[in-house]
């Protein structure tokens, strides 16, 4: 027996000005066959898994890109397409394969490929042919479309966000395809349009105990594997809703009733789970007030994961303003105020100009006169069980605000990203991050409250006011009833 197993993906906010072309894959990830010899991220942990399960049954195993960009705006076509080749070039020395098992995310767009994902599953079913097991591994924020699941046999999103799940999706996904490679079983993929654009975060209830609902549900009565796709909130793509997913063996009717089921559920679900965020005001006064700390405030706007810049000032600007002091607040992408650091060198003290470079959604930049206190080349943060990269970091120190900047854009997940350089963001009064969820399987240990902050940015979240133009279907909560 043999495996092919790959990875091509990035969560494209279509909406943000950021080109993604090649130097963001180099930067955030980028292997050319031999991604299960480094230490594994969020989107290559799947592949080190796969490579573990089939050698663990003596199966070949041939091992394609591995290749991942920072969210951003869309992809330049040329480099989708000669990494996609990269892949498929891949794929036909390795043929006959009898698995193919693909990390990708759901959410790419291309120039000229509104459905990256839909495309490459129909290439790789034209080499493999009908008979070969392909399955993908998506994040939870992806679109489904319908040339996804023709192409596919299992499709399986996180089940979890922040996406703490990512080896467990990866297990999974081997385990249903191993079926009908053994005959044991004969995936049927089974959706249900919810018509929803939201944000459901799945640590608090209800999303809780629905994502423990949909476990239970799998391995029994005909039923491999059930996912609940978020959707991308801003991809301008025609199918963004959330929608549900579920694998039967052989049975599209059970699938079919089982997906609704569960789609009924959440739409039942839409208040309570509807995310609240605090204004910029409300928020800090809230965390001022507060009789310990640190309170969490996320800058939900301002998320590199999401295809911000991770640059805004909004934040910074109101604190000064107010006059807080035993703050600590990132990551900051800025490399020429990194740059302007790493030359002081530590200990020194000087005028740096911070953030606001982007773009009209970064906000101003803001002038500081900062003391260097640390500085850290090759910096990294935890998420679940993998380590991702930050480039060279800085701490700054000004007027009662420490600030940390660095160099690879990316969101802030873990305390880490602060303990490294000496700082223990425990000892604070107000810890601001910018990020949308993936912060709190971390921060939400150490805080005292966390308050999630509707500042301006490159992703609000105003569900029903997304400026949509390829995304024309009635949702909510733009339209009150859907169906009708």
């Amino acid at each position: 027996m043999k495996a092919f197993i790959a990875c091509l993906g990035t969560e494209t906010n279509t909406f943000s000005p950021i080109p993604t072309g090649m130097q963001n894959f180099a930067e955030t990830m980028l292997f050319h066959g031999d991604a299960t010899q480094h230490e594994p991220n969020l989107f290559s942990e799947p592949l080190h898994v796969w490579r573990q399960c089939a050698e663990a049954r003596n199966w070949e195993v041939a091992e394609s890109i591995a290749a991942f960009a920072q969210p951003a705006g869309t992809t330049v076509g040329p480099v989708y397409e000669a990494l996609r080749d990269e892949l498929l070039d891949d794929l036909r020395k390795a043929m006959p394969v009898d698995m193919v098992l693909l990390c990708m995310h759901g959410a790419m767009v291309a120039e000229g490929y509104l459905d990256c994902e839909g495309d490459i599953l129909e290439s790789v079913r034209k080499v493999v042919g009908p008979d070969a097991a392909v399955g993908c591994e998506l994040d939870l924020h992806c679109s489904i479309t319908k040339r996804m699941t023709d192409n596919a046999d299992v499709i399986i999103t996180f089940k979890e966000y922040p996406h703490i799940d990512g080896k467990e999706r990866a297990e999974e996904l081997f385990e249903v395809l191993l079926a009908k490679v053994v005959g044991d079983a004969k995936p049927v993929i089974s959706t249900y349009d919810t018509r929803m654009i939201n944000m459901w975060r799945t640590p608090v209830e209800p999303m809780t105990g629905f994502v423990e609902r949909m476990k239970s549900l799998e391995g029994k009565d005909g039923i491999l594997s059930v996912s609940f796709a978020h959707g991308f909130p801003w991809g301008d793509v025609p199918d963004a809703s959330a929608k549900v997913v579920v694998v039967s063996d052989n049975d599209a009717d059970k699938g079919n009733a089982l997906a609704q089921a569960l789609g009924g559920e959440i739409w039942d679900m839409r208040h309570e789970t509807a995310p609240s965020s605090s204004s910029i005001d409300d928020a800090l006064d809230q965390a001022t007030a507060a009789e310990k700390g640190p309170v969490v405030l996320a800058d939900v706007s301002d998320n590199a994961g999401g295809g911000a810049p991770a640059d805004s000032t909004y934040v910074l600007q109101a604190m000064l303003d107010k006059g807080m002091s035993n703050v600590l607040s990132g990551l900051y992408w800025d490399p020429i105020a990194v740059r302007m650091c790493q030359e002081a060198g530590e200990g020194s003290t000087f005028e740096l100009r911070i953030g606001g470079k982007c773009g009209r959604a970064s906000g101003d930049p803001v002038d500081l006169v900062v003391t260097v206190k640390k500085v850290v080349e090759g910096a990294s943060q935890s998420f679940g069980t993998s380590k991702n990269r930050m480039g060279d970091a800085v701490w700054v120190a000004a007027d009662g605000i420490d600030l940390v900047l660095n160099t690879v854009r990316t969101q802030t997940f873990h305390p880490d990203a602060f303990t490294q350089l000496g700082i223990d963001p425990a000892g604070y009064d107000v810890v601001v991050v910018k990020s949308t969820q993936h912060f709190y399987a971390g921060f939400a240990p150490i805080a005292s409250e966390v308050i999630y902050v509707a500042a301006p940015g490159s992703i609000p979240p105003d569900f029903a006011t997304i400026p949509y133009e390829k995304f024309t279907d009635a949702y909510w909560p733009r339209v009150d009833d859907p169906g009708k």
